[in-house]
């Protein structure tokens, strides 16, 4: 196994580690498309699966141009934050509590990607990668647009709905206990026989 003894060697773990993440996530956005219920929601993870293709096709396009092997290294990170949103899409539950936690379940692969994307093009620039840093530039800015946009969604109504469903969920439960100090028909055995008792004094 080749070691880690310059930044070249790094640029080239984390390219391959990036391109495996971006395969997963092909996988992983049609699933979560299905799953989500808000169409606004929906629609983002249908477009970001377009980009996310063509993210792919960006970084082979970094591997070719640095006369590298196409080849992915298994991105543990990237599988750990899937296999999360994985386990919420098998939850049962209110449809836009679910929405809300699709979206936050998005946005950690988002900044996951950013922050890698954001390295290998400070170390492209220091290495003199000038067509990987326009490439990857572009899979960044596109990264950040869904980020925002997914924040947009959560903040314009998705978790508002969510407030709500939980709110409602409790008020039916409250109206489903008796009140405290609601009668149900029975009297009190202490307030009985307190009565009896002034009963009996009056004799």
């Amino acid at each position: 196994m080749a070691g880690m003894n310059t930044l070249a060697d790094l640029f080239q773990d984390e390219l391959r580690d990036v391109y495996d993440a971006e395969k997963r996530i092909l996988k992983a956005l049609p699933k979560m498309a299905k799953a989500a219920s808000d169409e606004q929601l929906r629609d983002a993870f249908t477009t970001h699966l377009e980009e996310t293709r063509g993210h792919v096709e960006r970084l082979e396009q970094v591997f070719a141009a640095l006369d590298l092997k196409v080849k992915g290294k298994r991105c543990m990170g990237m599988e750990g934050i899937l296999a999360e949103g994985a386990e919420l899409m098998d939850e049962d539950g209110e449809e836009s509590v679910l929405d809300a936690g699709l979206i936050a379940s998005a946005q950690r692969v988002e900044h996951y990607e950013i922050t890698a994307y954001g390295s290998l093009m400070a170390w492209a620039k220091v290495l003199g990668y000038d067509d990987a840093v326009e490439l990857l530039g572009e899979n960044e800015r596109e990264e950040k647009e869904t980020d925002q946009k997914l924040t947009e969604i959560a903040e314009g109504l998705v978790n508002q709905q969510a407030s709500a469903g939980g709110a409602q969920d409790e008020g039916e439960e409250e109206e489903a206990r008796p009140a405290r100090g609601r009668s149900t028909g029975r009297k009190s055995p202490g307030r009985s026989m307190a009565k009896a008792a002034d009963r009996s004094r009056r004799r």
